[in-house]
């Protein structure tokens, strides 16, 4: 994959992420977008070798979920 196909998936998928942020901890887009930033789970999502762009937003919002609740996540083992 090219690095221009894979900042494009991350153009669609991180939004759809965040949209669920918000949804989820009813805060506005800012604050949504700089705590997945900041996050230990986009670290890895931005590094395309992780494969974590194949994870639905749904399966990324839930590791940043668990991210947020207990300071780390779990991946599953087909990463």
């Amino acid at each position: 994959m090219t690095e221009n196909q894979f900042k494009t998936i991350l153009i669609f998928l991180v939004p759809q992420v965040v949209k669920k942020i918000t949804e989820h901890f009813n805060c506005d887009d800012v604050n949504a977008v700089r705590s997945f930033y900041s996050s230990k789970l986009y670290a890895l999502l931005e590094q395309e070798e992780t494969k974590l762009w194949h994870f639905s937003p749904l399966n990324l919002f839930t590791l940043y979920e668990e991210e947020t609740r207990t300071g780390n996540f779990n991946l599953p083992e087909e990463c």
